[in-house]
C-alpha cells in the first residue's frame, strides 16, 4: 500500500484570518486542532504574515521585504549595467 499525502493549497484570505486569530488570544494550538491544519504551517504563517514596523513608522510584511530586497538589487544590476555603458560611450 503507497500512501501520498495530499498537499492542501489556502488561500491568502485563509492564512491572514488565522494570522489575525492568533493574534487576538487564540493558541496555535487550538487553532490547529479546530482547522485541522498543522501547528507549524500556522507558525509559518505568522511569521510571514505578522507586519514589522519600519523606520518610518509604517507596517511591513517580512514577504513585502523580501519582495522590496528583491527589487533594490534588480535596480543596482541595473545601475551597473548603464554605468558600464556610459564609460563606453564616452570613451568615444
Amino acid at each position: 500500500m503507497n500512501r501520498t499525502k495530499q498537499r492542501t493549497q489556502y488561500n491568502d484570505d485563509f492564512k491572514i484570518m488565522f494570522v489575525d486569530l492568533y493574534h487576538s488570544g487564540s493558541s496555535v494550538k487550538d487553532l490547529s486542532s479546530e482547522y485541522g491544519v498543522s501547528e507549524v504551517t500556522i507558525y509559518k504563517w505568522i511569521k510571514k504574515l505578522t507586519p514589522v514596523e519600519g523606520t518610518d513608522g509604517k507596517e511591513i510584511t517580512p514577504k513585502e521585504l523580501d519582495a522590496i530586497q528583491k527589487e533594490n538589487l534588480r535596480l543596482k544590476r541595473e545601475l551597473g549595467i548603464l554605468k558600464k555603458a556610459m564609460a563606453i560611450f564616452a570613451r568615444k
